[in-house]
């Protein structure tokens, strides 16, 4: 495309915006505020993600010896469990140590602990994480064959009911953003085809003196994808404002969050609005000239 064409269907572009300066503007107030709640979504998407992914990470498996094993018993059972695939970290926890943190967790509740005397029912044992958090289930079936275990515990129900809830949070949002999407898409798609309908005299007569689809279609193309690239500007600084005052207010009352913090996280997020603003806004405009072409 020759550089004069390129800038003449700029101009027209641009000529339309302005002549219809109203729809213009509820377009792109319209395109902002829908890719501003994409954008909002998404980031609360990929931090429920990031916390699913989070809880997933902290499972923990442990596997309780039966008691009065031997040092090298111990340490067989130890070589056994290393040799398990996909573990991350094996930790043994041993008798004296497991009744430590039991009190340290029981607070100010010692007496059940001092009625007990200086017997330590609590079990040696190793405690277990995984790079995959399903592979806890098939580890703790495989762990009570070995020899010189008792039992394993990893909270089956919590556990499984929680990989349950991370799987509905991922593919809800996956769906919730698609329907934002797809919502945004009507949106510029119809405000270009009111745009397209007040020149529908315009574009017969080019078409009948000779003027070729793609001219006629390219001036509207740009216009549509100027208007989600407005718009997606617009949004990208509110989400990216909306995005900080978050952090800031969870870095103070909820530390513990695993929120993602704003910076490099925000610039994809921009990235994928500013993009997602320009392409709906070529779609849209295709989307709308279809009937015209025809005439």
């Amino acid at each position: 495309m020759k550089p004069r064409t390129l800038k003449y269907f700029f101009k027209e572009a641009l000529k339309s915006m302005k002549r219809n300066g109203l729809m213009t503007l509820a377009s792109i107030s319209t395109v902002a505020l829908s890719l501003f709640m994409l954008g909002v979504f998404l980031c609360g998407v990929i931090n429920l993600n990031n916390m699913a992914s989070s809880l997933e990470n902290q499972v923990q498996l442990s596997i309780y010896l039966k008691d009065g094993l031997t040092t090298d018993q111990i340490m067989a059972v130890g070589k056994q469990i290393k040799a398990i695939p996909n573990l991350k970290h094996l930790e043994f926890v041993n008798k004296e140590q497991a009744m430590k943190e039991f009190k340290a967790r029981l607070g100010d509740q010692q007496q059940l602990v001092n009625a007990l005397g200086d017997v330590n029912p609590l079990p040696n044992s190793y405690v277990l994480t995984f790079d995959n958090p399903s592979d806890v289930k098939a580890t703790a079936k495989l762990a009570t064959t070995f020899q010189g275990v008792e039992s394993t515990h990893y909270g089956q129900d919590i556990v499984e009911e929680l990989f349950r809830i991370t799987q509905v949070i991922r593919i809800g949002g996956i769906v919730l953003i698609g329907f934002l999407a797809a919502a945004t898409l009507f949106i510029i798609s119809n405000t270009i085809r009111l745009t397209v309908f007040a020149r529908r005299k315009e574009i017969a007569i080019m078409k009948y003196v000779g003027a070729t689809n793609g001219f006629i279609r390219w001036p509207f193309l740009i216009e549509g994808m100027l208007l989600g690239l407005v718009g997606a500007v617009i949004a990208v600084l509110c989400v990216g404002e909306f995005y900080h005052f978050i952090t800031m207010e969870v870095s103070e009352s909820l530390a513990f969050f695993p929120l993602v913090p704003m910076f490099p996280f925000f610039y994809d997020v921009a990235i994928y609005i500013l993009g997602g603003g320009v392409v709906v806004g070529a779609i849209g405009s295709t989307i709308s000239l279809k009937q015209y072409m025809k005439v």
